[in-house]
């Protein structure tokens, strides 16, 4: 995949450190000198290299405008790709040279990135705008030249009328928003229309509950939003009334939202793993409990994502412990390969100590260019590591990584996410119950949410100056599904740890553990088998045995709700014995014989349960009945058929009598009339 693109180096008029050779042998490319001015009066180098269809991969993101226009004018075919190692790398606290690093940053950039499914959304342009008084009024008088508007006002005290009416106005209460970009649905609770004739002040008919539908809201209100994480629904629009810069905003944004739209099928969902609901028994909801946009519901045993309101956040996919919720944006696998190559490259390249900096593309990236420019820049062994949503990292990620020679992990998140990450959070106390369990030094994650650039600066770099011990890395490759890479994770972790011990405590609720079984009280009905959503409980076809692989349980609790007996509890841990990967018999017992023909067909508990159950009912007064519980199917027939009076046998039938009989006399008195025919 490395030799897949043509590297063009430049250090930016002088203002890096860098080793083209060095970087070329660890990327095992054959690179000449990095170029110094690239974008400018060395830009024939640059045309040259672009007349070369092979893919390309320049190492600048702010010309980049330059270089596609060079493109476009020599009618480029191939593929043309970018990646910042100037604040990234280059410009590094002390300017200490980040070859390494350099080459780590290059190397993850030649991974191609596979396409996502999208959905698609179309807006016409009918925008409904919420709020009261003047400032309503006047965004809706500017955006009713390009939208068509619909002005719904909570408060219109003393508002003189419009003296064109180009849009209509109304008076009402919403109380509820359903719906997406182009498909919203807007309840209210009193919806009147504004009298035309009024004169000095807007005056209104009588309301009346109504449900009208919209393309797009924007809400000036100033009660509470009517959508949670508003930020992530498209097309809803929520600013303060007061903020003046922010309104101007926001009306530039919405005059163009007319037209097709599109947005990343950010979640793919395997009804066939998910382990929400068995027999109308509730037993994961991780997914549900952390979703911030409402974008996730129950239907029937399994859940229904709602790819039109899904923002993207992620979440669902981190905490799900099956892997029946998957991250597209990018993929489970590829976000594991770019991490993997990432960080072997830096060691394979002489660097030390990584510190593995997750952060999103808009916040992350905005600190770094600030950090870069501003701050002295991040220490050489700080990696960034650009992800969709820093809340889509799951505990496979934060275990590979580690396994992978990720001595420390940062996450930058931006400050308005941090009341919605709850699952990232539970998802890291996972992780650093692994990591405390087995002796390694410090926090296994640290969150800076932040809004200073200089403080974010502090934190990261002295994060990465801390010296911790450092454990032997791992070269797995991240395949097969998301408990086959943690398990594989895990492992590698508990070999290299300082002190690697059998079994690790795990806060309630984490994905791992096995259960107990009482069972003095246990009937071998194996529900529980069948309840189970992870194959972590078995059967066996021809032997009354219930069977248990630890490696499988996600600690969903279905079977201790599902189990009748209620014999069934949970003990959350984590263990790296190998038996945690062979099935243990949990409960067995002698089949029960046929009392007639000696057949094993069940369990003796189960049909000494049953007896006793049935001793006393009406059906099984005699103890012939009774004892038919004790056979099998096939004798329980045969004894009825042998021992039973004849079910279609009836009572003696009357002898015919016809008329001439009763002419003649014959009927006896006792006979009835009713039998002349």
């Amino acid at each position: 995949m490395v030799e897949t693109k043509r590297v063009m180096l430049c250090d930016c008029n002088g203002s890096m450190q860098i080793d083209a050779k060095a970087i070329g042998d660890s990327l095992g490319q054959d690179i000449a000198d990095a170029s110094t001015y690239l974008c400018r009066h060395q830009l024939d180098k640059a045309e040259q290299a672009l007349k070369d269809n092979s893919p390309l991969l320049i190492t600048c993101t702010q010309e980049a405008a330059v270089f596609l226009e060079v493109a476009e004018d020599v009618t480029r075919q191939g593929d043309l790709h970018f990646v910042n190692i100037r604040e990234t790398a280059g410009w590094s606290r002390d300017q200490r040279p980040a070859t390494a690093k350099i080459a780590a940053l290059l190397a993850e950039a030649m991974i191609d990135q596979p396409g996502h499914a999208t959905v698609e959304m179309e807006s016409k342009g009918n925008l409904v705008i919420l709020g009261e008084g003047d400032v309503a009024l006047r965004c809706a008088e500017k955006l009713s030249e390009r939208l068509n508007v619909t002005l719904v006002l909570d408060a219109a005290d003393g508002l003189t009328p419009p003296a064109l009416n180009s849009f209509p106005v109304y008076q009402g209460k919403v109380v509820k928003v359903d719906g997406h970009l182009g498909a919203f649905d807007v309840q209210f609770e009193e919806f009147s229309i504004a009298h035309p004739s009024a004169r000095d002040a807007m005056a209104f008919e009588t309301g009346a509950p109504r449900r009208q539908k919209f393309d797009l809201i924007l809400d000036l209100r100033s009660a509470p939003t009517l959508i949670n994480a508003l930020e992530k629904r498209d097309g809803y629009f929520r600013v303060d009334a007061s903020d003046g810069v922010a309104v101007a905003e926001t009306i530039f944004d919405l005059s163009d939202m007319v037209g097709e739209f599109s947005k990343p099928h950010y979640v793919r969902y395997d009804e066939s793993i998910c382990a929400h609901n068995r027999s109308g028994i509730d037993g994961c909801t991780r997914c549900l409990d952390h979703c911030p946009a409402g974008a996730i519901t129950t239907a029937g045993e399994n859940v229904s994502f709602d790819p039109y309101i899904c923002g993207g956040c992620g979440m669902c996919a981190s905490v799900c412990p099956t892997g029946a919720a998957s991250y597209q944006v990018p993929t489970a696998t590829t976000l594991l390969e770019r991490a993997r190559t990432l960080i072997g490259t830096y060691l394979r390249t002489g660097g030390s100590d990584p510190l593995l900096l997750i952060h999103d593309t808009r916040h992350g990236e905005e600190m770094i260019n600030y950090v870069g420019r501003h701050f002295g820049g991040l220490t050489v062994n700080v990696l960034p590591f650009a992800v969709n949503e820093v809340t889509q990292i799951g505990l496979e990620f934060l275990i590979s990584a580690s396994a992978w020679g990720g001595s420390r992990l940062a996450v930058l998140m931006p400050p308005v996410r941090t009341a919605e990450a709850d699952g990232l959070m539970e998802v890291i106390s996972w992780f650093d119950a692994v990591r405390g369990g087995l002796g390694y030094e410090g926090s296994g994650v640290m969150i800076v949410d932040d809004a200073d650039p200089e403080i974010v600066s502090g934190r990261i770099n002295d994060l990465a100056d801390a010296q911790v011990k450092r454990s032997k890395p791992a070269s797995f490759l991240p395949m097969g599904n998301k408990r086959e890479v943690l398990h594989m994770g895990l492992r590698l972790l508990h070999e290299a740890a300082p002190a690697p011990v059998d079994q690790v405590s795990m806060p309630v609720g984490a994905p791992f553990g096995s259960i107990d079984v009482n069972v003095t009280g246990c009937t071998l009905c194996l529900s529980c088998v069948s309840a189970c959503p992870a194959g972590a409980l078995s059967d066996t076809p021809d032997y009354p045995r219930l069977s248990f692989l630890e490696s499988n349980c996600i600690q969903c609790g279905l079977c201790r709700a599902t189990c009748p007996e209620k014999v069934i509890s949970l003990d959350t841990r984590l263990r790296f014995t190998p038996d945690v990967l062979e099935k243990r018999v949990l409960h067995e017992e002698e089949p029960f014989a046929c009392v007639r023909c000696g057949k094993p067909y069940g369990v003796r508990s189960t049909i000494d349960h049953m007896v006793e159950k049935l001793s006393g009912h009406s059906m099984f007064s005699d103890e012939q009945a009774l004892n038919r519980l004790k056979m099998c199917a096939d004798c329980r027939v045969i004894d009825m058929v042998e021992t039973a009076s004849d079910p279609m046998a009836g009572g003696a039938r009357p002898l015919p009598r016809s008329t001439d009989d009763y002419i003649a006399g014959t009927l006896t008195d006792d006979e009835d009339d009713s039998t002349v025919h």
